[in-house]
């Protein structure tokens, strides 16, 4: 974990924002599940293990490296179409995701989730966990989600991408990360993450102390 020290301007926390796919949401086996539909509806051989290795970007990006470039639009549309009906029920709460959320809300914040998935999904998706936000955004990735974030007051932003440190960075909030995605703890810090977690389990501490200094 980084020295919080040349953050202490920031404030306290009356507002945090989480990323949503393998931050709060495990959501591998359901994408993956998705996936391996669409190849079998197309044809076309997707190795899912790679897609789930890379989640995190925008779906077009993803789609774009197993279908021409005129077929994505169209392949977007059916993922969107199916994810819910075969995504969701294979999707459960990453470790610690709820304490995470209760620890802010205990400590009288609000919980804002900023999501790359889109806005229906995402909402689905924090629906089905039952995890209590008060926020939901979707369809933004990296500094993309600084503005949404700005709006909604988030003083820190958790994710487990690099493309969430540049959008904390882009909300001027403190760079939570997790190391539960694609990029691990020293990949993270090296990208300039001001603080790095194992996982979520380790936020309610790291948020206690944050906003006791």
């Amino acid at each position: 974990m980084r020295d919080l020290s040349p953050l202490d301007s920031v404030g306290p926390l009356d507002s945090v924002g989480f990323d949503l796919d393998l931050t709060l949401a495990d959501t591998r086996a359901g994408i993956s599940a998705v996936y391996a539909a669409l190849a079998a509806e197309t044809g076309v051989t997707i190795d899912t293990d790679l897609v789930v290795r890379r989640i995190g970007p925008p779906l077009e990006e993803e789609l774009a490296y197993w279908f021409p470039a005129d077929e994505v639009p169209a392949m977007v549309a059916r993922y969107r179409a199916i994810y819910a009906g075969i995504a969701i029920p294979a999707t459960v709460l990453m470790p610690g995701a709820a304490a995470a959320v209760d620890a802010v809300r205990g400590r009288g914040g609000r919980v804002v989730v900023v999501s790359g998935k889109n806005q229906a999904d995402t909402e689905r998706t924090v629906r089905y966990l039952g995890l209590e936000v008060d926020v939901v955004v979707g369809g933004l990735f990296g500094a993309d989600k600084g503005a949404a974030l700005r709006e909604h007051g988030a003083g820190a932003y958790i994710g487990d991408h690099t493309g969430d440190v540049d959008a904390a960075r882009a909300a001027s909030a403190v760079a939570v990360a997790v190391a539960t995605g694609a990029y691990d703890s020293a990949a993270l810090t090296a990208y300039g993450a001001d603080v790095v977690l194992d996982d979520l389990l380790a936020f309610p501490e790291w948020l206690g102390g944050f906003r006791a200094s």
